[in-house]
């Protein structure tokens, strides 16, 4: 129970890293809070929480999360252990590893897409 309460506290909304557009990174980002991506990334990006990649959002490396929501473009893997969602306007170019996806009308994907199980998952990080 104390596990849940600790993961609630790093996904609260207070608690959101965010790169706003015009600004670029390069290199890795890690991280036990939520991130929310508008600018330019180049390297990877982890999070413990929800990594969203807004409409302008560039990331250039690969991606692991508990859960995704990508609306811009990612060039690179996606390690997603709880739901990945792509909006309408996201292009994903690499291989996805997700529990759940949902795809709306319009998002695209040039990979390979594995979808396992929440055990699963697990046991390929231990």
């Amino acid at each position: 129970m104390l596990k849940r309460r600790e993961r609630l506290a790093f996904e609260s909304p207070d608690r959101v890293n965010r790169l706003v557009e015009g600004t670029k990174i390069t290199g890795d980002i890690v991280s036990e809070s939520n991130i929310r991506i508008d600018g330019t990334v180049d390297g990877n990006v982890n999070s413990s929480a929800k990594i969203v990649i807004g409409e302008n959002g560039v990331v250039t490396g690969n991606i692991s999360c508990i859960d995704a929501d990508i609306e811009g473009t990612l060039h690179g893997d996606a390690q997603i252990n709880g739901v990945l969602i792509l909006r309408e306007k996201a292009s994903i170019h690499g291989d996805i590893n997700t529990v759940r996806i949902h795809i709306e009308e319009g998002a695209t994907f040039n990979g390979a897409c594995r979808m396992n199980s929440k055990n699963s998952m697990a046991d390929n990080h231990e």
